[in-house]
């Protein structure tokens, strides 16, 4: 059963190949398990630990979710799918600039100096001499 935040079956079949899999060690949680709770806690927002269980431990999802982002998987993963649906035609390559302009008003900026600056510095004050002997 699919449920909502989950791939679908053809979803799947595209991203499956490009996930790299585990050569040796221990069998690992199941790949679309875990995929689908990466792909759960990015639509929803939730924290890594408020994961549903049926996603496997959420430490595994969140391990496994930084080493392939550590290791560019989800790029490569972009990349191929797009190039796919290119050569297929799938993709519409029009882009739209839109040249809206938003003024601040003049009191919205920190300081008056150029480069945005607050005005504060991060100076070290080191006295010269002991204050009881000035």
């Amino acid at each position: 059963m699919i449920r909502r935040h989950e791939l679908t079956d053809s979803e799947w079949e595209l991203l499956a190949p490009l996930i790299p899999s585990a050569s040796r060690g221990r069998p690992r949680t199941e790949d679309r398990r875990v995929i689908n709770g990466m792909v759960y806690k990015i639509r929803t927002g939730v924290s890594w630990r408020d994961l549903p269980e049926r996603y496997g431990p959420w430490k595994t999802v969140y391990t496994r979710f930084r080493r392939y982002a550590i290791d560019g998987v989800f790029t490569r993963a972009l990349q191929r799918i797009q190039a796919r649906a290119d050569a297929a035609g799938d993709i519409d390559w029009l882009v739209q600039i839109d040249s809206t302009i938003v003024r601040a008003h003049q009191h919205a900026a920190a300081t008056g100096r150029k480069g945005g600056g607050t005005g504060r510095t991060n100076r070290t004050i080191t006295p010269s001499a002991d204050p009881g002997e000035a």
